[in-house]
């Protein structure tokens, strides 16, 4: 199972491939717990910015780009974190995904995710994100990630991984199998009259 991690921060160090990185963990070992064993990869946009924008000019992906791009298309289930810029995601962020194929993230599980300076910019997930990967046809996990500053050691960050972890592991997984299952209907114990019987009952006799 083949779980990919688009990260778009562009320090090093950087908190977007932090969050990046605690988010792919969680899910891997959510999905470990279903007997699948993971495969995780990370794509750096930040190694693919040359790349990206000379597909925009010329009409072609680079060797690096190409691969990357098939790995996006390939994957299972796809983490995206972007740091947020204009209270937006950033403009690599987007490039990567203007040159994908239309139809490749279809039907994919996606988990969202942002880092930014201040609490303020957390709607970025439901203003920008979410409407981003709704167009591409994605399905988006209902929990998305943002990590201010301030989140980092504090309370709240941690639950909100996990949560959106294991969000992600059932879709990837395969919601039925996430789902309990629903007891057996004893049929034998019911006392069901064909219908046939009851219409037949209701006719006069003769």
């Amino acid at each position: 199972m083949k779980l990919v991690v688009v990260s778009a921060g562009l320090s090093v160090p950087s908190s977007t491939r932090l969050l990046a990185d605690r988010l792919a963990a969680a899910t891997a070992e959510r999905v470990s717990a279903t007997g699948a064993e993971p495969e995780v990869q990370v794509v750096e946009l930040r190694d693919l910015a040359v790349e990206i924008a000379h597909h925009f000019t010329n009409g072609f992906p680079g060797r690096k780009l190409a691969a990357a791009l098939d790995a996006v298309a390939d994957a299972d289930g796809l983490i995206v974190v972007t740091p947020v810029f204009s209270a937006s995601y950033s403009g690599l962020f987007k490039s990567f995904f203007d040159v994908m194929e239309k139809d490749a993230l279809a039907g994919k599980p996606v988990l969202i995710a942002a880092t930014g300076g201040t609490a303020r910019h957390s709607l970025v997930l439901e203003h920008a994100l979410r409407p981003l990967f709704a167009y591409l046809r994605a399905v988006v996990v209902p929990t998305g990630v943002y990590a201010a500053s301030e989140d980092w050691g504090a309370e709240g960050l941690p639950e909100r991984v996990e949560r959106a972890a294991g969000e992600l592991a059932a879709l990837v997984g395969g919601l039925s199998a996430a789902r309990p299952a629903r007891p057996a209907l004893d049929r034998a114990a019911l006392d069901v009259v064909p219908f046939e019987e009851q219409l037949a009952a209701l006719r006069p006799a003769g």
